[in-house]
């Protein structure tokens, strides 16, 4: 194997692998006869040319191990990504997702999904993230099923006092509520 191709397999490693990593670890993946040295130097090279063309991320050494960060110059900018923001906002999906769990709460993920017909993980996520639903405990079935409702902030977001201030639903929609 070539001494590039060796060191594009470091990289894509260290990219995947997210933790630190020892050399000696990183030798056995690569399962090639190298020595520390010549590893130790490839790990120097990537991190001379991240530093080199001020890349957004970078190699940074952990006592005998080594770990793919991010630049720290641009920890704003990931913050920004990283941290929930409850100005952004609600897709159609999420929408959905609080809309039937306004009207059904408390209500599981399970049912939710049941209603909608497809998953709702990052949709209840979302919400729970903006605070527009909470955990209100767990179901005394099976597994416990986490049960939500909707809080306060969802109140504030649609500037109403109570969930009896929701507008009703049609008579089709409450029949087929009272039969679920």
């Amino acid at each position: 194997m070539k001494r590039s191709e060796i060191k594009s397999i470091i990289e894509a490693i260290m990219f995947a692998y997210s933790d630190p990593i020892s050399i000696e670890e990183l030798n056995n993946i690569i399962n090639e006869e190298l020595s520390r040295k010549e590893i130790e130097f490839m790990l120097n090279s990537l991190i001379e040319e991240y530093r080199e063309d001020n890349r957004g991320i970078q190699i940074i050494k952990l006592e005998d191990k080594y770990q793919m960060t991010t630049n720290k110059d641009y920890s704003d900018f990931i913050k920004k990504i990283l941290e929930p923001n409850k100005k952004k906002s609600l897709s159609q999906a999420t929408l959905e997702t609080l809309t039937i769990i306004a009207y059904k709460q408390p209500i599981t993920k399970v049912q939710v999904e049941d209603v909608r017909g497809v998953k709702c993980d990052r949709a209840i996520q979302t919400l729970l993230e903006n605070e527009l639903i909470i955990e209100a405990g767990r179901l005394d079935k099976i597994g416990k099923p986490i049960i939500y409702k909707t809080t306060n902030e969802f109140l504030k977001l649609l500037s109403i006092e109570t969930l009896e201030d929701l507008p009703k639903l049609e008579n089709n929609e409450e029949e087929n509520n009272q039969n679920s």
